[in-house]
């Protein structure tokens, strides 16, 4: 088995959500852009992670995934930020919804979070990709981002990369 494969996220705004998976052992990349899925033909805002299952497994990105957006939420700009995870074979497709059933007790709410095939993707531009690394003290990044890797912190800090924490959140979360 390869030990590196991918997996595509989306929830909330792709800065957020590509600021988390960067902080994370084992993830090896993340690409910022929009997601189409079979019958979803509208894009949204999503992240392809690429990691090392030796490294991190699927479950532990899924549920960093469920707690760092309102997975429980169907807003109004779910078209944009469709709650998702985005598989690259039927057997991942398997696995995240087994994953996201023996998560549901976890939460207080419904998960509207849905596993879809992933179809398209369409990157980002370049001025908005790594957007946390590059405007970490924005007040976007403070608001939204911060919190967010504040959790990892506090509740997944054997998963976090200590490379990531030393360059970019020393700073701001002090």
């Amino acid at each position: 088995m390869d030990k590196f494969t991918k997996i595509a996220f989306g929830g909330g705004c792709h800065w957020c959500t590509e600021a988390v998976f960067q902080a994370l052992n084992g993830v090896k990349k993340v690409e910022q852009g929009y997601v189409s899925a079979g019958e979803n033909t509208m894009f949204s805002e999503a992240v392809i992670v690429h990691f090392n299952v030796e490294e991190i497994s699927l479950q532990t990105l899924i549920e960093i995934h469920l707690r760092t957006h309102k997975s429980t939420s169907a807003h109004s700009m779910r078209g944009k930020y469709r709650s998702a995870i985005y598989s690259f074979s039927n057997v991942q497709k398997l696995e995240a919804e087994i994953l996201l059933k023996a998560f549901q007790p976890e939460f207080e709410h419904q998960l509207i979070t849905r596993v879809y095939p992933f179809s398209e993707f369409k990157a980002s531009r370049e001025a908005i990709q790594n957007y946390y690394q590059k405007n970490p003290k924005k007040p976007f990044c403070e608001r939204f981002i911060n919190p967010k890797l504040r959790l990892l912190l506090n509740d997944f800090s054997n998963d976090v990369n200590s490379d990531f924490i030393q360059e970019t959140l020393k700073s701001t979360l002090e």
